[in-house]
């Protein structure tokens, strides 16, 4: 069967999803030979002009609900149209698991790109989260259109990036002058350190950079406070330290941590105890993880009291 290329949208309404697509296909670049179909499962203010398209053989197909978006219809659908090729302009509303679990056998996504709106992004982000981290998590690219010189860039670029350090970031003006985002993003500790001090605070960057980059932290040197978890699984002379981290809202909270070799340091440590511990990471087999690790030899372990905050955050 041959393979469909997938070009996947996502953002809220009037986040210029469709003046984007629109552009897009009347770039006569784009035109390739293939036979496009153009899912539309919104609908918003502005509508397609399909006869400024410069690319051929386009279908515009509409979903009206949830509910149409199965594998059963599409794959007729792309049966139905001969589609080679697919452009999605997806629900804000609908989270994207819907798709990839609708997702035809033959689709193969080539692209996914986020628009929001920045006056609105920074509210919808306070008060609709779980959608915004759905629409961030997996992109390659998040577009903020209508930006202005007023507004905050750093702002902007935390949100992202407290969601995932992958996708590019562009600020597109109002005239449409747009700008790459090239704020750096250095952890908030000092990797370079003799000792690295996680704060409280920056107990899940750290997590989460560890976990991505571990090589980068083998044998160094690392001070931080988590709660201790302690079950059959974990050796003798072992406890896992880690946090409660909420990566984008409550249902999603889980403990992370590394496993730690306490060295008889502390004795008769429980599941729950906070501790501080200082340790230099090394990596290797450990049976908490079932494969090889970082895990950290503790040169000090100390008893300690739980955080102001005891879930850990990324923002």
């Amino acid at each position: 069967m041959q393979d469909v290329s997938v070009y996947l949208f996502l953002g809220f309404l009037e986040s210029g999803k469709t003046k984007f697509i629109q552009e897009t296909l009347e770039d006569p670049r784009m035109e390739n030979g293939e036979r496009t179909m153009l899912l539309v499962c919104e609908e918003g203010v502005e509508e397609y002009e399909p006869d400024k398209f410069q690319v051929n053989n386009v279908v515009v197909v509409t979903l009206e609900n949830a509910s149409e978006l199965t594998v059963q219809t599409l794959e007729s659908l792309t049966a139905k149209h001969k589609a080679q090729r697919v452009l999605v302009e997806y629900n804000g509303t609908w989270l994207l698991q819907q798709f990839f679990d609708a997702m035809p056998e033959s689709w193969v996504i080539n692209q996914m790109m986020t628009f929001f709106d920045s006056n609105t992004f920074l509210n919808y982000n306070a008060n609709m989260r779980q959608l915004v981290f759905d629409k961030i998590q997996m992109t390659q690219m998040v577009v903020f259109n209508r930006f202005k010189g007023e507004y905050d860039k750093m702002q902007f670029h935390k949100t992202v990036r407290g969601v995932s350090r992958r996708p590019d970031i562009v600020y597109e003006y109002l005239g449409g002058k747009p700008e790459f985002d090239e704020i750096e993003d250095p952890m908030p500790f000092d990797v370079d350190a003799p000792v690295i001090e996680v704060e409280d605070r920056d107990f899940a960057w750290f997590y989460r950079d560890m976990a991505e980059n571990t090589q980068s932290y083998i044998g160094k040197t690392v001070k931080y406070k988590g709660m201790a978890a302690v079950s059959k699984k974990t050796p003798s002379g072992c406890v896992i330290l880690g946090r409660h981290i909420m990566t984008c809202c409550e249902a999603d909270i889980a403990y992370d941590g590394f496993a730690v070799k306490t060295c008889g340091l502390l004795n008769d440590i429980k599941t729950r105890d906070w501790l501080t511990v200082t340790a230099k990471i090394v990596y290797e087999y450990n049976a908490a993880y079932r494969a090889k690790g970082p895990v950290l030899i503790a040169e000090k372990l100390e008893i300690a009291e739980p955080p102001a905050e005891i879930v850990a955050t990324y923002y």
